[in-house]
């Protein structure tokens, strides 16, 4: 069969191009042929087998999401000029959803979305224009898929007629293969524990909350921040008008799976987050990890595995990293535990109807 997705990829960072590209890959192993429609990147290219499309437009905040809107379905109409597509696959309601939802339903193809999150947490709960957009997403897709059951409630929530019929869980996975503690660590030679956050340096990861767990705390250990976003420089010029030792700012990286084995727990604070993909990496990694106890995080981090806090709590956070620091015994415990973890999400299903 012939899969169209559309939503981020990479190059692009973030968990939704891994996503697309870990069931992509399951995709082309099992015969089918996909193509993937994506943002504007200037070093897109074919990878694993995946037809890479991009579209035109600018990264301006404001009008990125409504260009990309316009220009995917447009790049949609014209491949389905070239293929005889089957199923098309939105990732995030807007603006991959609204695009691959208009233009299956005017063709009549099957059209599945899958929300990932930000796009009801924050846009569809704190952007009350946008909530009439994603509610035709939800009404016109035929089926649609949440990454967690946090997630999900929200999605039921918005009451739209059917929802209840249509809407499936979906959970994220992680390649246990590529993400094991025997990899290249390439913060080794480090002399003290190191206490790990990967994402987006952005409001709702709550990095703020980390510098501070870290001025209250009684253990000497190095905080590494890996990630970029709008924040970062308010948080690199805290970290100097506070006076907090030990952080390292290590930027946007592509080798992940390189940091988080060099690391003694990896935190995850946010505020909201449906799901939270880097938890499973880590726990793949056999480490032991923090999060916050909201949405899909508190549904992947079990007590064997890590400690949930109070994102409002920077005591509450820093707590859990010196009990996880100072105890020996605690920590290679949950650390035991990790991988077993994370084989709960290690198995990529293909989740369309036309291939059970």
């Amino acid at each position: 069969m012939k899969i169209a997705m559309v939503g981020q990829f990479p190059p692009h960072f973030g968990g939704v191009g891994v996503h697309i590209h870990t069931l992509s890959k399951e995709l082309i192993k099992q015969g089918h042929e996909v193509y993937v429609i994506t943002y504007p990147h200037n070093n897109l290219k074919d990878i694993d087998g995946i037809h890479v499309i991009g579209t035109k437009g600018f990264n301006i905040p404001g009008i990125r999401g409504l260009m990309f809107k316009i220009n995917a379905k447009k790049a949609l109409i014209n491949l389905l000029k070239e293929e005889d597509i089957d199923i098309i696959h939105g990732h995030y309601l807007f603006p991959a959803g609204a695009a691959a939802t208009e233009v299956g339903s005017k063709h009549n193809i099957k059209t599945y979305v899958t929300a990932h999150g930000s796009d009801m947490f924050e846009m569809y709960k704190k952007q009350s224009f946008m909530r009439p957009f994603i509610k035709k997403v939800l009404k016109k897709a035929d089926v649609v898929f949440a990454v967690s059951n946090a997630l999900k409630d929200e999605i039921l929530a918005t009451g739209v007629n059917e929802i209840a019929n249509k809407t499936r869980l979906y959970w994220n996975s992680v390649d246990i293969d590529k993400f094991c503690k025997n990899n290249k660590n390439v913060l080794e030679n480090n002399s003290k524990p190191i206490v790990l956050f990967v994402g987006n340096l952005i409001k709702r990861k709550n990095v703020n909350l980390i510098l501070e767990a870290k001025k209250q705390s009684k253990t000497d250990y190095e905080l590494v921040i890996v990630g970029d976003g709008p924040l970062r420089k308010d948080l690199e010029n805290k970290v100097i008008d506070d006076n907090i030792s030990d952080v390292r700012f290590m930027g946007s990286r592509r080798d992940v799976e390189n940091i988080i084995p060099g690391c003694d727990v990896l935190v995850l604070p946010s505020f909201s987050e449906s799901f939270g993909l880097v938890l499973i990496e880590a726990l793949a990694c056999e480490k032991p990890v923090i999060g916050s106890d909201v949405g899909g995080i508190s549904e992947i981090i079990t007590d064997d595995v890590g400690l949930l806090i109070n994102p409002n709590d920077a005591s509450s956070l820093c707590d859990a990293i010196d009990k996880i620091i100072e105890d020996d015994e605690f920590r290679l415990n949950l650390a035991s535990n990790a991988r077993n973890r994370a084989q709960d999400f290690s198995k990529v299903e293909i989740p369309y109807d036309e291939m059970k």
